[in-house]
């Protein structure tokens, strides 16, 4: 035994003499993957990069949902992992700010990054520096009853004269143009974002969630003069703040409503409901100001490297496989999402590719939603509001100035 235990001496010091590069071939992952999907796909994710790296060894830590919320902070304060997953644009902003984030530009830049993930290039920059590196998102937009268009001899709108022409057709022909369920608030943001997006581009609609504009401003108000149109045009189903977002697809099923802006985690309850993908479809968002670029709405999941790593070398080699063509396709093939990496193959999915090809050519940028892209207090209150002048829309002065209240006391 006691020779055992000089040989096992001598090995860490020797390990210590060597700067600790016993364990440089270790890096350690924080991530929250823990429903089915995404566990399997980080397993496999994992399992590729360590037998394409031999000498290096991926320790994961996995957490639920919840609790990874509450711990990360703590965990790359206190004892950092090497990368956390987490997400993009304003719901990253928090942790780059503190500094507990790290940027990568080098990754970025040596292997042309800017060019593979252009998609999310925008929504990974803050302060003129990249902090990770995006693998998965899926659009949102508007899916239709297809059979119902051609019936009446409507074609999928690209300008908002369309959009409006198509909600008066179907009106006129006893059909809601549009469903939503706003009880649980957020679908309401998803309409508002396109509208803002559509009206005032990416970068004022991100501005506007980091707390730099007023809620009072003509620009704001101009988003929901178009939502006003809406209203007054009867698009929207009764009774929405009644209904969740799956019980806000039976009147689609039905054939009693006509389109839904949603993200396309819909698509698979209503092909369970009997949709078939003849009588369902998609379409962009349609264009209310032709100067404003498109910019599209599509929450995006990326990985982080934390500031405080203990062997960033080895880290910025997992980011860098994470962001290749290949390695993506595997990914999202599991997680049944889209890939950023220009090139990746996606999918056998006719809404797959559809999202695809609009957001690997989208030009104005990508939200993460509303609830992603403000904190929690603004998210909160500006759904409040959202629903709220959706069935009031004669509060609009007192929503708005009820919300600037609000920026003004979160944003100090």
């Amino acid at each position: 035994m006691f020779h055992f235990a000089r040989i096992g001496a001598m090995a860490a010091a020797a390990a210590a003499l060597l700067g600790g590069s016993a364990m440089a071939g270790t890096i350690v992952i924080n991530t929250d993957t823990s429903d089915p999907a995404p566990k399997k796909a980080f397993e496999e994710l994992i399992a590729d990069f360590e037998a394409e790296h031999p000498d290096i060894k991926v320790k994961w830590n996995l957490f639920d949902h919840e609790g990874y919320k509450t711990s990360i902070r703590n965990f790359l304060t206190a004892d950092a992992p090497d990368l956390a997953n987490w997400y993009a644009g304003n719901r990253m902003l928090p942790y780059v700010k503190a500094g507990l984030f790290a940027p990568v530009d080098d990754v970025w830049a040596e292997n042309n990054f800017d060019e593979i993930l252009a998609p999310a290039a925008a929504s990974m920059t803050i302060d003129g520096h990249k902090w990770g590196v995006p693998y998965t998102y899926y659009q949102w937009g508007v899916y239709y009853r297809k059979d119902i268009f051609d019936k009446l001899g409507l074609s999928e709108p690209k300008t908002w004269e369309e959009f409006m022409a198509a909600g008066k057709k179907l009106k006129e022909n006893g059909i809601t143009p549009i469903t939503i369920g706003t009880k649980y608030l957020w679908t309401a943001a998803g309409v508002f974002d396109y509208l803002d997006l559509r009206t005032n581009g990416y970068d004022f609609h991100m501005a506007l969630t980091q707390g730099k504009v007023e809620w009072t401003d003509p620009r704001v108000r101009k988003v929901f003069e178009h939502w006003k149109e809406m209203l007054d045009a009867g698009f929207f189903i009764d009774n929405h703040t009644s209904y969740s977002w799956q019980e806000a697809l039976a009147p689609m099923v039905k054939g009693e409503a006509a389109m839904y802006v949603m993200g396309n985690f819909a698509v698979a309850p209503l092909r369970e409901a009997g949709l078939t993908d003849d009588q369902l479809d998609f379409f962009q968002f349609p264009v209310i100001d032709p100067s404003v670029p498109l910019a599209e709405e599509a929450p995006t999941d990326t990985i982080h490297l934390a500031a405080n790593a203990k062997n960033p070398e080895d880290a910025k080699k997992f980011l860098a496989f994470l962001g290749r063509p290949d390695v993506q396709t595997k990914i999202n093939a599991t997680l049944g999402q889209l890939p950023i990496a220009k090139g990746a193959k996606i999918a056998d999915d006719k809404f797959l590719r559809e999202g695809y090809e609009m957001l690997a050519n989208t030009k104005g940028g990508i939200a993460q939603f509303f609830d992603r892209d403000a904190p929690a207090e603004m998210a909160k209150a500006g759904m409040e509001g959202f629903q709220e002048f959706m069935v009031k829309p004669e509060r609009l002065d007192a929503i708005l100035q009820r919300l600037e209240k609000v920026r003004q006391r979160v944003y100090k």
